[in-house]
């Protein structure tokens, strides 16, 4: 085929989607797109500059003259914003929180999923984000939405994040910060958080990680298989 094969990996915050993506990435040569690293690359830049993430004139004008990219490496991607890389930087809470704040003006979004699409083009991705499968590329040859209970999800970022041990906030903080984030992702008036029509949904709530990449791994086998 023309194309190499698109992988879509959507869902809300915390349900397991980088790990998903960098496993299947790893497992059959694709390249990963992180989306929310690209997010949290542009909201380190608006923080940098102090431009209000509630302002979309200013984010906009910030955005015109903004590189962003992502270069693959065997430990992971990096993340390049305006020639330097921020790798480290944009895996901070605020900036991800920040993230969560810009990603909900419309002239951000088209922005950023204009270069989604170039980035992806040719295929031979798998690219996870919250509307991969609806907006970025609906034409997708396979899109799954993970989700999770929220109190799974919260609890399992608490644990990665090393928890008491590691100074960070109570399950219960947790628990909150997501279900806000929840909240703004699936209410924005620019490409709310929804399974594609053609997603195939896997609810990890009960699941361990290596039953969800399993599954995953097994459909993806399939799909690679029958292009052959």
């Amino acid at each position: 085929m023309s194309r190499r094969l698109i992988v879509a990996i959507d869902g809300p915050a915390g349900a397991g989607k980088s790990t998903v993506a960098r496993h299947l990435a790893a497992h059959f040569g694709l390249l990963n797109l992180e989306t929310g690293a690209m997010y949290r690359a542009f909201a380190l830049k608006a923080m940098r500059t102090h431009t209000s993430l509630d302002n979309a004139e200013a984010l906009g004008r910030l955005a015109a003259g903004t590189s962003i990219g992502l270069e693959p490496t065997p430990s992971g991607n990096r993340v390049v914003l305006d020639g330097e890389d921020v790798t480290g930087q944009v895996r901070e809470p605020e900036v991800t929180q920040a993230a969560s704040k810009v990603s909900i003006h419309p002239t951000i979004r088209t922005w950023m999923v204009d270069l989604q699409r170039a980035l992806g083009a040719a295929g031979g991705v798998v690219m996870e984000g919250r509307d991969i499968g609806t907006v970025v590329f609906p034409d997708a040859d396979l899109k799954f939405f993970l989700d999770a209970s929220p109190e799974a999800r919260s609890q399992r970022r608490y644990e990665q994040s090393g928890g008491a041990t590691a100074g960070e906030a109570t399950p219960e903080a947790v628990l909150k910060e997501l279900r806000e984030r929840d909240q703004r992702d699936r209410n924005r008036a620019e490409s709310p958080l929804r399974p594609a029509e053609d997603a195939i949904l896997i609810d990890s709530t009960s699941l361990t990680l290596d039953q969800v990449l399993a599954r995953i791994e097994s459909i993806v086998q399939e799909r690679v298989a029958a292009r052959v």
